[in-house]
C-alpha cells in the first residue's frame, strides 16, 4: 500500500492530529471569550488551556488501546510516552517557562541605559495542571468520536 493514501485511513494517526487541532482552535476561542480577543497565532503556540500536546497523546494511547487492546505492548508503550510527556508539560517546560519569565525581568533590569540588545526568551511554553488535564479530555472526547 503507497503510503500516503494509506496514512489518510490511519483512524489512530486521524485521532491524534484532530485532538491536537482541536486543543489549538480551542485555544483561539477560549482566548476570544475571556480576552475578547481574536487569536490566530495561538493555532501554532505552545501553552495555555488546553494542552494540545496532552490532547495528543491522550488520543494516540486511547486509540492504539481500543484497536490493539488494553494489554497490548503497542498500548504500554504509548501510556508510558503519554505519561512522559504529561509530566515534561507539566513539570519540566513550565519550569523552564517560570525560568524565562524571571531571565527576562534580568535582562530588562541589567539593560536600562545600556547597549544590553536581547531577545526576550518566550514564557509560555509549559502547562498547569489544569492545562493538562483540559488537554487529556480533548484527547479522549476526540479518541472516543473517532
Amino acid at each position: 500500500m503507497p503510503i500516503f493514501p494509506g496514512i489518510f485511513y490511519n483512524t489512530i494517526l486521524i485521532s491524534a492530529v484532530t485532538a491536537w487541532l482541536a486543543a489549538q482552535l480551542l485555544k483561539v476561542v477560549i482566548s476570544l471569550i475571556a480576552a475578547g480577543k481574536l487569536d490566530f497565532q495561538l493555532i501554532w503556540s505552545s501553552g495555555g488551556f488546553p494542552s494540545s500536546h496532552s490532547a495528543t497523546v491522550s488520543a494516540l494511547a486511547l486509540g492504539i488501546g481500543k484497536y490493539y487492546g488494553w494489554n497490548s505492548p503497542i498500548f504500554a508503550v504509548s501510556a508510558v510516552y503519554g505519561m512522559v510527556v504529561l509530566y515534561d508539560a507539566a513539570g519540566v517546560r513550565r519550569e523552564a517557562g517560570k525560568q524565562a519569565e524571571v531571565l527576562n525581568q534580568l535582562v530588562e533590569r541589567l539593560s536600562q541605559g545600556s547597549d544590553l540588545a536581547q531577545d526576550r526568551l518566550k514564557e509560555l511554553i509549559g502547562h498547569t495542571p489544569l492545562e493538562v488535564f483540559g488537554g487529556v479530555l480533548v484527547g479522549i472526547i476526540v479518541g472516543l468520536l473517532i
